[in-house]
């Protein structure tokens, strides 16, 4: 049921995105971009969405792809004495109103009772849709939806797997710093079981001398099967190599006895600096 509302909320997007076309080429020429805008095609800018928990509202440029990819460390999460995993994830936009996703854990080395030892992660495809472009403390608005199209076998922390995910981003700058959050609604399934479990997540980055950067995040998630809750704290510093190019570092610490105690993580985006013809 999950893949298929998938595909009808991917159908709704591509039937929606020649409107979106049409109400972008109706704009003056000379306009001046909004924050949020795709930059100008020879001057692409990566915009990640990692370390932190929260997600930008605003989207990659238009017609790039754009990976982030990284390393995790953990301790002493329920179920799991440790665990080291890769994560990657994908976007494309294809106008400056929508974007897609592809997020995968393709391996976890795993330390636990009843645990694998080696296994990949969940696959979840999505879609990310603009509501509105804001400007400075104008926050930018969108809405945006995963679907599960492969169930892995390694251990979750803190967050069970999802079997479909909507989630609400805002976005925006004020008095030179950024803050991303967001409001997350999750279907959980365990063993034929249903259950609704809610996050928030407010993330605060400012830049620093040298191409760097730091963020701190505060995030809370409802655990309905441990009836309880994982609430974290997380600091980061990236550093800018360049306009495509993003490298970051940081640690996350649990702050309840069912969130993972420790989890340290390294990883880097890249916008790949090649156009592709996929637009509407």
């Amino acid at each position: 049921m999950g893949a298929r509302r998938l595909w009808l909320v991917l159908w709704v997007i591509l039937a929606g995105a020649p409107l979106a076309a049409a109400q972008e080429a109706q704009q003056q020429p000379g306009t001046q971009q909004k924050s949020g805008d795709a930059p100008a095609p020879d001057e692409p800018v990566a915009n990640p969405a990692r370390p932190t928990v929260a997600t930008p509202a605003t989207l990659t440029p238009v017609g790039y792809l754009q990976f982030e990819t990284g390393a995790l460390g953990a301790w002493h999460s329920p179920g799991v004495d440790s665990q080291a995993s890769i994560n990657e994830l994908i976007k494309y936009s294809v106008s400056r109103w929508f974007q897609f996703l592809v997020s995968s854990e393709p391996w976890a080395h795993s330390d636990g009772e009843g645990q694998p030892a080696n296994a990949p992660g969940d696959v979840d495809l999505g879609i990310q849709g603009v509501v509105h472009h804001g400007e400075g403390a104008i926050p930018t608005v969108a809405l945006s939806y995963f679907g599960r199209v492969y169930a892995g076998q390694a251990p979750d922390l803190d967050i069970a797997s999802f079997n479909q995910r909507a989630l609400l981003l805002v976005s925006a700058d004020v008095k030179g710093f950024h803050y991303d959050t967001n409001y997350l609604f999750d279907e959980l399934v365990q063993a034929g079981v249903r259950r609704a479990a809610f996050g928030q997540t407010l993330s605060v980055s400012h830049p620093l001398p040298g191409h760097f950067g730091v963020a701190g995040e505060i995030w809370h998630f409802t655990q309905p099967f441990l009836r309880s809750n994982a609430v974290g704290n997380l600091w980061a510093v990236n550093y800018n190599a360049s306009k495509i190019v993003v490298l970051d570092c940081g640690f996350d610490h649990g702050l309840t006895s069912t969130s993972t105690h420790w989890e340290v993580f390294a990883g880097f985006t890249y916008l790949l600096p090649h156009r592709f013809g996929l637009r509407w």
